[in-house]
């Protein structure tokens, strides 16, 4: 998209005066700035009756250059400028101008070999390698003729290029019907390249062709689509986007392949309702399953915002029942600053996850939740109270085999604050009453030993008093844990009532150094940063109540740098441990970029632990150890681990180990080992990897000559050591022509220790039109970390070559 010029300043006209002494005869260049000058104040003063010429140009600073007006009636009231080679006429007559001619308004800019100007009838007639642009669309033409100020004119036998799509063609002619709008007839429309004369590879040809760049429509009245040739698609009319703009028609048909479903074919309609609205309902057509209807419906209010979707199967052919799937997530703010929110997920039955297991908001495809909570805060940031109700549900899917369910909260009422108090303490206070209780879901199978519904009341506070000065910090704390319990039936020691209180006292320290250091020759800085933690907490016991929420909590250096080694309320460790821990850092001196990680963590128990997840105490003494490591010095290779090693056993405990090779844009290899001893031993190869580029290896982006029919390999397997088995696998091809890409692929995952499910990946993408065929582009970014679109930044930006 073009931009206006700026005024000509006397500097300016310096300039212009040099380049005309050198180029045209020396009497006209002594008339060539007064009737430049002349040209562009006389159209300002003709578009402001009674305005006179200024004696001098006055310079106006501004901090960037302003678009051009987007208001009809003040874009006309802009002056227009003319520069030649040669430039003759009558000032508020006519113009005529020779010799690399240029005419500017308003961001319109038309070059040509020859041009006149008639500024009466405001028409200028251009001839000779005609070259216009505006919005954002240059048009190349023998011959243009326009009404400048209106933008309405027409042009011959035009090449035409649209800057927002990259594409473009040629045509019998073009009407100018605005500054935004034009009739293209018989036309013919692309985004490949036509450099050689070579033919592109898909082509729409039309009758008639209508471009808005206003509202990002094209639309293509009796419109062929050809693929190499050969006419695929015929249409009398066919609309495409000429940006990001959203808009409402038909999309482009998805189809997909599995075991379960068969072939589906899906054509979805979008429908863009209001700015703040829009909808998508895609039918849909299964040869197993028959026919079912996807909806989406997202908007987005002053006070509330939010979206819906659901899947309906009136009647599964396999299932012989009606099957769906919904899901809400809601969000919004009440009078007196109330917020409130809902995020649900519920499907008809228990076998929807290993019949449609890629549809699933949820991150437990077997565990659906349905959550509604409103809040508010009082105080201000650095002291903030914050009171909040809240209920909790789930749906648990009992196919294939059954699992215990976590309780549903039916009620929870809670406030919670934090703050400041004197002296520099600090505090944090939670208080919560809930209501437990087991899932009643027709298909839920409660577990033989049947935990009780029931009523917990609890209470967690901390106050502690943090000092941090460069290169150390101390902080003591001190802790509370307090719950009281009524159950509807008898606990283990026969009541229904009971209560407990657990206090608990820690110290944190740390200390930061740092050095310079040298990597071969690149300058460094290391640090090195001891921490140390000591908690006490007296056993206190709680067997005999129920366990709501609580869980043991993941070995890592996040849970072991914690006071309690379980997570919810319902149960709290007694310690009297110190963990110790060492991290170093190599660091760029220049940009402050971490490029090594080492870390090493243990704790030692002065005393047994009573209680645990197992129920068997922990031996005083030292615990497994952590290390974990990363660094990216060895570009492009990047390497991460994290190993837990049991002294006493003197094995690995657990380990994960990820190796990432990216040495360029569309090249990435990454390989990750999983270990849990006496679980799992897994291997995760993926990759995104050129298998031939014509001419050598192609740049990041704007590639569509060097990328030319050129293949990449893409994929991700999952190999489980124990079961000697693949569980998860996605493999395929791209194809790169420049214009338009082809994914192929199959997927193969695990449902089930006998069950899986294939599905066959294809789509065809044609840039800056469409694309047809299962969304391959979410799988693939969803499964192989580091891939990116091949076409990704392909089209040039109206700021770049399509700039004036």
């Amino acid at each position: 998209m073009s931009r206006p010029d700026p005024k000509p300043t006397r500097s300016r006209c310096r300039a212009r005066r040099r380049r005309a002494a050198r180029t045209a005869p020396r009497p006209f260049a002594r008339r060539l700035p007064p009737l430049l000058a002349a040209a562009a104040v006389s159209a300002s003063a003709a578009a402001q009756p009674g305005a006179q010429p200024p004696d001098g140009v006055v310079l106006q600073p501004v901090p960037a250059l302003h678009p051009a007006p987007s208001d009809a009636a003040t874009r006309r009231q802009l002056p227009i400028y003319l520069r030649a080679d040669e430039l003759g006429g009558r000032i508020g007559a006519e113009l005529e101008a020779t010799g690399k001619t240029e005419l500017r308004h308003a961001g319109i800019v038309i070059r040509a070999d020859e041009l006149r100007y008639d500024q009466a009838e405001d028409l200028a007639v251009a001839q000779g390698h005609v070259r216009i642009s505006f919005q954002g669309t240059v048009v190349r033409s023998p011959e243009v003729q326009l009404q400048v100020q209106r933008a309405e004119g027409f042009a011959l036998t035009p090449d035409y290029e649209i800057a927002q799509t990259g594409g473009g063609g040629t045509a019998e002619r073009v009407d100018f019907l605005g500054e935004s709008r034009a009739r293209v007839t018989r036309a013919d429309y692309t985004t490949c390249s036509r450099e050689g004369g070579q033919t592109p590879d898909w082509l729409i040809t039309a009758d008639t062709l209508h471009l808005d760049t206003e509202s990002g429509i094209g639309v293509a009245e009796g419109a062929k689509l050809h693929f190499f040739g050969w006419p695929v698609l015929v249409l009398p009319q066919m609309s495409f986007p000429l940006n990001d703009q959203r808009k409402s028609g038909w999309l482009a048909p998805t189809t997909t392949l599995t075991t379960r479903s068969g072939l589906t074919l899906a054509v979805p309609y979008y429908w863009d309702i209001a700015p703040n609205r829009d909808a998508t309902l895609t039918p849909a057509v299964s040869t197993r399953r028959g026919f079912e209807i996807d909806s989406e419906f997202r908007y987005l209010e002053p006070s509330f915002a939010g979206a819906a979707n659901l899947a309906l199967l009136p009647y599964d052919h396999v299932a012989d029942r009606t099957r769906w799937w919904a899901t809400l997530g809601h969000e919004g703010r009440l009078p007196g600053e109330m917020r409130y929110s809902v995020a649900a997920e519920r499907v008809s039955d228990d076998q929807w996850w290993t019949d449609f297991p890629r549809r699933h908001v949820s991150l437990t495809p077997r565990l659906l939740p349905l959550v509604a909570q409103a809040e508010r805060d009082f105080g201000d940031p650095d002291d903030r109270l914050r009171l909040y109700a809240r209920t909790q549900r789930w749906q648990v899917l009992q196919a294939p085999n059954v699992m215990d369910a976590p309780f549903d909260r039916s009620a929870q009422f809670g406030l919670s604050g934090q703050g400041t108090l004197a002296a520099g303490l600090q505090y944090a206070i939670e208080t919560e009453a809930n209501r437990f209780q087991l899932p009643s879901d027709p298909g839920y199978v409660a577990p033989q030993t049947t935990p009780s519904d029931g009523l917990r009341m609890h209470l967690l506070g901390r106050i502690s008093r943090p000092w941090r000065e460069p290169g150390w910090w101390i902080t003591p704390n001190l802790l509370l844990n307090a719950a009281a319990y009524n159950t509807d039936e008898p606990m283990s020691n026969g009541r229904t009532t009971g209560s407990r209180v657990i206090p608990t006292a820690s110290l944190g320290a740390g200390m930061e150094f740092e050095r310079p250091a040298d990597f071969f020759g690149r300058a460094l800085l290391q640090t090195l940063e001891p921490r140390l933690l000591y908690v006490y907490t007296p056993h206190v016991a709680q067997l005999q109540y129920p366990k709501f929420d609580s869980a043991i909590k993941d070995y890592s250096f996040a849970s072991i740098f914690s006071e309690n080694a379980f997570s919810g309320i319902d149960r709290v460790s007694d310690s009297n441990a110190l963990t110790a821990g060492l991290t170093t850092r190599l660091l760029d001196a220049a940009t402050g970029a971490e490029l090594l990680q080492l870390g090493i963590v243990q704790r030692y128990l002065f005393t047994d632990q009573r209680i645990t997840d197992t129920g068997v105490p922990d031996q005083r003494g030292y615990s497994d150890v952590l290390l974990r490591g990363s660094t990216n010095l060895l570009q492009p290779l990047n390497l991460e681990a994290y190993l837990r090693w049991s002294p006493s056993g003197n094995e690995f405990e657990r380990a994960i180990v990820g190796l990432q090779y990216a040495p360029a844009p569309f090249r990435v290899l990454n390989l990750t080992y999983r270990y849990a001893r006496d679980v799992t031993s897994q291997y995760e190869l993926s990759w995104q990897w050129p298998l031939y580029e014509p001419g050598g290896r192609r740049p990041a982006r704007n590639a569509n000559a060097s990328c030319r029919s050129a293949w990449y390999t893409v994929g991700r397997i999952n190999y489980n050591n124990n079961d000697s088995r693949v569980t998860d696998s996605i493999v395929g091809v791209e194809y790169d022509a420049g214009c338009w890409t082809a994914r192929l692929g199959a997927s193969r995952w695990s449902t089930g220790v006998n069950q899986t499910n294939t599905q066959l990946i294809f789509q065809l993408e044609l840039n800056g039109l469409s694309r047809a065929g299962t969304n391959a582009m979410t799988v693939l970014r969803e499964n192989i970390p580091g891939y990116r679109l091949l076409n990704e930044g392909r089209n040039p930006s109206p700021g770049s070559a399509f700039y004036d």
